[in-house]
């Protein structure tokens, strides 16, 4: 096994303890799956077992055709990681961690041939102490067994006493049952990408082996920290006041022994000159035996203020806080880089004076940027392919280039797919785009069951925590269309059951998660649902902070932000058909890909608009379980675009068949850019009109396959010129 020292920074003691970190990622790996088909292969972390097996050519390409389909076969199948970590440090002196940032998603770990834990959960890190086990172990091996998440989320639907939900409510999309299980819900389907459902080590794993000297500390090992700066006083979804001095909360969640008496010392550098801006204590510390936390009060004309993309300079700053021992020993540091802005989404009551301004009365819903309301433009941003290990820093800077050339200065990062790793926060804060964050949920209503509960408080407290110090951090949102579509349709179809759905909505989103993210956080505001009518009232005092509106509202105003789809393309540039709100958080119509996506995807002899591959790799709309025959439901999809192409433009009529294809592609794609740069003219229109609409976020930014979609930029980064010149 791969095995070396990380040696933490110094900042201001002459001595510093060493950790021994051993990166699981060098190690050797097998993946197997018996005793079903008797696979053995070599698997790597990080990873999924669709991606280890394509590597040792078990099965082909997931992509290509209706592998999608057919590879069926290894999400309902059970698979084993395995590697031997043989060299480790086994004196009674040393503690020894393993350390899961992502498991996907239901599994059981063993450690020297005894069992460690069980986990159900993608998006929680990990952290299990095994010193016992290994004091024993003269072989040491790691193996983890990830159960099929299909027929788990089977298993659990039909518990006794399970919850359940009127008809309707949980949108199937492929494999059912998502909603009981806390992974990545379009990795069930969606209607524009495939259902997967992988399983496997899919973010960093580690051994951490921590030594208790005789004659110094306890190491330690910093597994998550929490960055916040605020202004004095601020209070989440509330505007601050601009001339207050800045707050630092820095906390760090450790692992091994904190010492007494340790304590916490910043120091911030710009990142552009690498030079020392300020420095010192933190002070109000408290801590317990695995979090150390403190503050500091900071001079604001020492720090120049981050701005997104247009509205001025994304001046960052490297900060690095570090646990100090009695003795001046630096245990650990956690070097981050940060800005310094306020970001809040804006949705008090309309005041007298922007009614004499000619605004309509209701409430605000926009967003302001360091005390200024700006107009935020921009997109969607839904998992950039359905194997998170293959995304890369590359792929995804090139995405974010296009989103600067398209103009685009905010992003809102869909619920139902995975939290947004570090890097793409990283390149966020360079580039100046807000990032509108959402907590994993949606199209469906959740268990409140205290086990669920309990679970989900975890995930949310790591990834609040996580991401935090990101500038480009603009909100969190609960969840995606549970207000206006999930209890909408509680209300609609089963009407005498409508409170007791939204009691345990609001258990979920109003009583536990609300309070999670303000304990954590002082900068960011939380709405429960992306779309919604805001809050009747606020109140910190309360346990429960927030009062939603729903649909109490008064006739002639105009309140919260709109989603809008209509497929009747007939009314596509009638600007009476569009919605009017304070912000449109998605729109859209849905295009083909170019003939270029298609054919790394398909084989020539599926190139034509209806072909029974084309139609089948068509989601919209879904099957609605596991049919594989879903004709019926493509065909409405399909017969959407071409109506609208030959409602509206010449109908291409080549006589070469694969150039006619291409032809119909890019037809349906001219529309989709037509309606888009309609619907967007029409919000940005609202600006000046009394309803003062403050932002459209067109659905969507990229693909996550090669597939009809309604995004603007293809799987392989095509597509972006053609259809991004609408969304300037």
């Amino acid at each position: 096994m791969a095995m070396f020292k990380t040696f933490i920074g110094l900042l201001v003691a002459p001595r510093v303890i060493s950790q021994n970190v051993i990166e699981l990622s060098g190690s050797s790996w097998t993946l197997t799956n018996p005793p079903y088909n008797n696979i053995s292969v070599s698997g790597s972390v990080p990873s999924q077992v669709h991606l280890d097996l394509y590597a040792a050519h078990v099965i082909p390409d997931p992509y290509y055709g209706l592998n999608d389909f057919n590879l069926r076969w290894v999400a309902n199948s059970n698979w084993t990681y395995s590697t031997s970590t043989a060299g480790l440090d086994t004196s009674k002196s040393t503690q020894t961690w393993l350390l899961f940032n992502g498991l996907d998603t239901f599994t059981r770990i063993e450690f020297c041939g005894q069992p460690v834990a069980s986990t159900n959960n993608q998006f929680r890190q990990y952290y299990f102490e095994v010193s016992a086990l290994l004091s024993n172990c003269t072989s040491p091996t790691l193996s983890i067994n990830f159960g099929s998440a299909p027929m788990i989320a089977n298993q659990i639907a039909v518990e006794p006493n399970q919850e359940t939900w009127p008809y309707g409510v949980e949108i199937i999309y492929e494999f059912p049952n998502r909603q009981f299980i806390r992974k990545e819900q379009s990795d069930f389907g969606w209607d524009w990408g495939p259902a997967f459902a992988p399983a496997g080590i899919w973010q960093p794993a580690y051994i951490l082996q921590l030594s208790s000297p005789p004659d110094a500390s306890s190491e330690i090992y910093v597994r998550n920290s929490d960055f916040g700066i605020s202004r004095v006083g601020q209070l989440n979804n509330l505007p601050p006041d601009q001339s207050a001095p800045w707050l630092l909360n820095a906390s760090l969640d450790v692992l091994g022994t904190l010492p007494k008496g340790a304590a916490l010392s910043y120091a911030f550098r710009d990142s552009s000159t690498n030079e020392t801006v300020s420095s010192g204590n933190l002070t109000n510390l408290t801590s317990s035996s695995s979090t150390i936390t403190g503050t500091a009060i900071l001079d604001p004309s020492v720090y120049e203020l981050w701005w997104p993309r247009g509205l001025g300079s994304q001046s960052l700053y490297d900060l690095t806080v570090s646990v100090v021992d009695c003795r001046g020993t630096t245990l650990a540091s956690v070097n981050r880089r940060t800005g310094f802005r306020t970001i809040v989404l804006n949705m008090e009551v309309i005041s007298e004076e922007q009614i004499a301004q000619g605004i309509a009365p209701g409430n605000n819903w926009h967003f302001e940027i360091n005390g200024h309301e700006f107009y935020a433009k921009g997109s969607n941003f839904i998992p950039p392919d359905a194997f998170w290990p293959r995304v890369t820093k590359t792929k995804m800077q090139q995405l974010f280039d296009s989103v600067i050339a398209g103009n685009q200065n905010m992003l809102r990062v869909w619920a139902s797919g995975a939290y947004t790793p570090d890097f793409i926060y990283d390149i966020a804060d360079q580039e100046g785009v807000l990032m509108w964050s959402e907590f994993e949920f949606g199209d469906a209503l959740y268990p409140t069951d205290q086990e669920f509960i309990d679970n989900v408080a975890e995930e949310i407290t790591y990834n609040v925590r996580r991401v935090n110090h990101h500038p480009s951090l603009a909100l969190w949102a609960g969840g995606n269309e549970l207000e206006s579509l999930e209890l909408q349709n509680v209300n609609q179809t089963s009407p005498d059951e409508y409170n007791y759905y939204l009691t345990q909505y609001e258990q979920l989103f109003l009583d536990t998660i609300i309070n999670i993210v303000y304990a954590n956080s002082k900068s960011i505001s939380y709405i429960p649902s992306s779309t919604t009518n805001g809050f009747l009232d606020l109140n910190f005092s309360l346990p429960k902070p927030m009062i939603e509106r729903y649909n109490n509202k008064t006739p002639g105003s105009v309140y919260g932000d709109t989603d809008y789809y209509n497929y009747d393309s007939s009314v596509a540039f009638n600007y009476s058909s569009y919605p009017v709100g304070r912000f449109a958080n998605e729109f859209g119509y849905h295009s083909m890909p170019s003939l270029q996506s298609w054919q790394e995807a398909v084989s020539p002899e599926d190139l034509y608009f209806n072909s029974s591959t084309i139609q089948l790799r068509n989601h919209h709309y879904p099957p609605g379980g596991l049919n594989t025959s879903n004709y019926a439901n493509t065909s409405k999809g399909m017969g959407e675009m071409t109506i609208a192409a030959e409602r509206w433009y010449p109908v291409p009529n080549k006589t070469d068949s694969v150039a006619n294809f291409s032809a119909w592609c890019h037809t349906t794609q001219i529309f989709q850019a037509d309606f888009y740069k309609s619907e967007i003219q029409f919000y940005r229109r609202g600006s000046g009109f009394p309803n003062r609409q403050l932002g459209s976020l067109y659905w969507q930014l990229e693909d996550i396959w090669q597939a009809p979609s309604w995004a603007g930029i293809e799987y392989n980064g095509k597509g972006a010129l053609l259809k991004s010149h609408a969304f300037s």
